[in-house]
């Protein structure tokens, strides 16, 4: 497939309505093993009240239809989007540490710079998250420092064409570091609790330790605060056996869901339960004889996934492979089924986002030092879906 890139696909609607001729028709459906979690009604987060009407939530199948649309390039080394509504979708930058807007137009610019950002290895600016609206919208960073990773806060201010970031304030401090493993994924729940995805770090046997904040997912109140119905009271640990997870997102049930790296054998797909543990460094993969452990519902070999950013649209996860080079799709519901996109045509996949109107935003990653950059790498894409009955 020959993909166009352009910086302004949305600044005229005759390029928003192309059609990328020639994608790739999708594999053949994989039917792969499956685990159930002993999770329970109280698994799932109970959705607080807000005053903004929002539409009901996307149910059913969905898939991709093949199309990208570009929407910005020359991005560098980019690893996470956030939207900001009307005002475009913010994206990190790894290695620059800076906080880059597209806006409706589809111009670029970057808003600032995410301050005392040490990149090395897979550190640096990783997930990004906003939260709030109007006054009170703030962007939520995970980035790491010389002695550690953190996540941060800034008040967002100003609308699309002086978007600006303010002063930061701390929220968790602390977090293992290392050259990789460093997690990174962030995001905000249907209970309006932020939760954080955090690597090993390369100290394996730490990620059974409930003291140790490595190789965990992390659950806080905005605020920094720990939520009084955390599974352990007082720890910011939502669910521990992790080794390298870096995507977490919400079915319209509230069911959240885990995309984690294996290390030779298996990367995995997680239901996650709260203060559930995953097995990480005693197992990988599916594994249903030791009932210590929750098994994640499909699994793949680290070729073809190394999974990272997840969404979910409808009933159906979307993952993004980096050693895979692919997009990923998972019908959760009834027999686990997987199917793969654009295979080898994007290069690394690194995180995608759902638009909540039955679209789907993407970022490739081949500038991170991993990849093999192509002209205009790296791009962020607009990937039409369409609902399917399976």
């Amino acid at each position: 497939m020959s993909i166009r890139r352009t910086t302004s696909a949305l600044a005229a609607s005759a390029v928003a309505l192309l059609v990328l001729a020639g994608c790739e028709a999708p594999r053949p459906e994989r039917t792969v093993a499956t685990a159930t979690p002993s999770a329970t009604a109280s698994a799932t987060p109970t959705p607080t009240a807000s005053t903004t009407p929002t539409a009901p939530p996307l149910t059913g199948a969905y898939t991709s239809t093949g199309e990208l649309i570009p929407l910005a390039n020359d991005l560098a080394a980019p690893w996470s989007i956030a939207a900001v509504g009307t005002d475009g979708i913010l994206i990190s930058e790894r290695d620059s540490a800076q906080i880059v807007l597209v806006d409706p137009t589809g111009q670029k610019r970057a808003i600032g710079g995410v301050g005392g950002v040490a990149a090395s290895g897979e550190g640096g600016l990783l997930g990004i998250a906003v939260h709030g609206d109007g006054a009170e919208r703030r962007l939520f960073a995970y980035f790491t420092t010389d002695g550690d990773n953190r996540v941060v806060s800034f008040p967002l201010t100003g609308a699309a064409a002086s978007l600006a970031l303010g002063p930061a304030t701390e929220v968790i401090t602390g977090l293992p570091k290392a050259s990789n493993h460093n997690g990174g994924r962030i995001a905000f729940g249907p209970d309006d609790k932020l939760y954080i995805t955090t690597g090993d770090a390369n100290q394996r046997e730490g990620a059974q330790d409930p003291g140790y904040l490595g190789g965990k997912i992390l659950r806080l109140d905005a605020s920094g605060s720990v939520p009084a119905d955390n599974p352990i009271a007082g720890s910011p640990v939502y669910s521990l056996g992790h080794r390298n997870p870096q995507g977490i997102a919400w079915g319209p049930d509230g069911t959240m869901y885990a995309a984690e790296f294996g290390q030779d054998t298996w990367d995995e797909l997680n239901i996650i339960v709260p203060g559930a543990n995953y097995g990480w460094p005693t197992v990988e993969g599916i594994d249903s004889s030791d009932t210590r452990f929750v098994a994640p519902i499909a699994q793949w070999s680290t070729d073809d996934a190394s999974p990272s950013g997840i969404a979910v649209v409808g009933d159906t996860v979307f993952m993004a492979g980096l050693g895979g080079e692919r997009l990923w799709t998972i019908d959760a519901t009834g027999g686990v089924q997987t199917r793969e996109f654009f295979t080898g045509q994007l290069g690394r996949v690194r995180d995608v986002h759902a638009t909540g109107d039955g679209g789907l935003l993407l970022i490739t990653n081949n500038t991170d030092g991993r990849g093999e950059p192509r002209s205009g790498d790296d791009t962020l894409y607009r990937v039409t879906l369409a609902a399917t009955s399976g």
